[in-house]
C-alpha cells in the first residue's frame, strides 16, 4: 500500500524558511518521479518542484531560486527546502509520486494528504 506522509508545514513570517518532508512507503522509491504541488484557496493546483530518478530537478518559475527539492533514496524521503517565503506561497503543499517520466506533469498517481504552509506579512 503506497503511503506519502508530509510534515514540516507551519506558519512563518515573510522571508522565513521551512523544510517540508515526505516519507514514502509501499513502492520502490528510487526510480520514481517525485514532486511537490501546492494549492491555495480558490486557485488551481500548481506543480512546484519535480525530481526524477537521476535527481534532476525542475521548478515552477514562481519558486526558482527560493525552493530546493531533494530526495534521500535510502530513507525514501522527499524534501522541499523553502527560503525567502512570501505571503503568496501560502497554500496546502502535497507530495506526489509517479512511476515513469516525464516527471514534470500534473497527473501524478499517488498523493499525500498535504501539509499547510502559511506565510504572514
Amino acid at each position: 500500500q503506497v503511503q506519502l506522509v508530509e510534515s514540516g508545514g507551519g506558519s512563518v513570517q515573510t522571508r522565513g524558511s521551512l523544510r517540508l518532508s515526505c516519507a514514502a512507503s509501499g513502492f520502490y522509491f528510487s526510480p520514481y518521479c517525485m514532486a511537490w504541488f501546492r494549492q491555495a484557496p480558490g486557485k488551481e493546483r500548481e506543480g512546484v518542484a519535480f525530481s526524477d530518478r537521476y535527481d534532476i530537478t525542475s521548478y515552477a518559475d514562481s519558486v526558482k531560486g527560493r525552493f530546493t527539492v531533494s530526495r534521500d533514496n535510502a530513507k525514501t524521503t522527499l524534501y522541499l527546502q523553502m527560503n525567502g517565503l512570501k505571503p503568496e506561497d501560502t497554500a496546502m503543499f502535497y507530495c506526489a509520486a509517479h512511476s515513469f517520466p516525464p516527471c514534470q506533469r500534473s497527473n501524478y498517481t499517488y498523493w499525500g494528504q498535504g501539509t499547510q504552509v502559511t506565510v504572514s506579512s
